[in-house]
């Protein structure tokens, strides 16, 4: 794999480093500050989880001028999904997830 994968599952194991992946694939090439917004952590704080996502290439940034934008990486999720869910078990895990769906529809009424 491309990533080092210790590094994206350590990454990706903080709920606060997958907010911030959240928030980048809501909306992509934000800075340092648009990130901080609304968010109950530091300035620091959100630096040190960015280095680790980025240290994890899931994140990237670009400076535009004096703005450092940061942008969503999906790659390393991608090939971590392709590695253990693999293109044979899609179709069975998209029919449980519907199956479960269902069930759950057929709970609330």
């Amino acid at each position: 794999m491309g990533a080092d994968v210790d590094k994206v599952f350590k990454a990706l194991a903080a709920p606060e480093r997958r907010l911030l992946l959240d928030r980048l694939r809501a909306d992509n090439g934000q800075t340092l500050s648009k990130l901080c917004q609304h968010l109950d952590m530091t300035r620091q704080a959100v630096t040190k989880h960015l280095k680790l996502l980025d240290e994890a290439s899931l994140v990237a940034t670009l400076w535009r001028g004096r703005e450092k934008l940061h942008y969503l990486n999906p790659m390393p999720i991608h090939e971590i999904a392709e590695r253990w869910i693999g293109k044979y078990e899609r179709g069975r895990l998209r029919a449980l997830a519907e199956l479960k769906s269902k069930l759950e529809g057929d709970t609330d009424g």
